[in-house]
């Protein structure tokens, strides 16, 4: 069994630590994931003595993201999509919305965020006004409002 390494992270990692921490983990996913996307270093005594001033620098980032995404949330719940989709006999949707949908109904407008922060458990399947939970950062959620309307032949 591989022996645990120490690296110091330069950015907040998921389910590991946040920008600054220094943490054990195995070799292969240091070497394979953390180091070459550039999100932590090996932990030796240069990069453990650089800790303060990377924890300075990520706080500055973490404020900055934070506000940014309070911004995009405030402006987002004032805007409404109304996505059009094909219905069969008894209002019966053809295929569903997802959250790819939802993601370039939004960048039509202007809105830039990636699909996957759409926290859509279940693709839309009928008619009507939804509210769709979006994740702007770990502290920041706005609910989309989301208008399925029948497509006009």
């Amino acid at each position: 069994m591989a022996i645990a390494i120490q690296v110091v992270l330069h950015q907040d990692v998921e389910n590991l630590g946040n920008s600054g921490d220094v943490v054990k983990v195995r070799p292969g996913y240091a070497r394979n994931y953390l180091i070459p996307r550039g999100l932590a270093v090996v932990a030796n005594k240069a990069s453990i003595a650089r800790v303060e001033d990377i924890k300075k620098a990520a706080k500055a980032r973490a404020a900055k993201q934070l506000e940014e995404a309070r911004e995009v949330a405030t402006k987002l719940e004032n805007v409404a999509i109304k996505l059009e989709r094909a219905v069969g006999d008894e209002n019966k949707m053809y295929g569903s919305v997802t959250g790819k949908d939802i993601e370039e109904a939004y960048a039509a407008l202007g809105y830039q965020f990636d699909k996957k922060d759409v926290e859509l458990s279940d693709p839309i399947k009928t008619l009507g006004l939804h509210d769709v939970p979006l994740r702007l950062h770990r502290e920041v959620k706005v609910m989309l409002k989301v208008e399925v309307i029948k497509k006009s032949s």
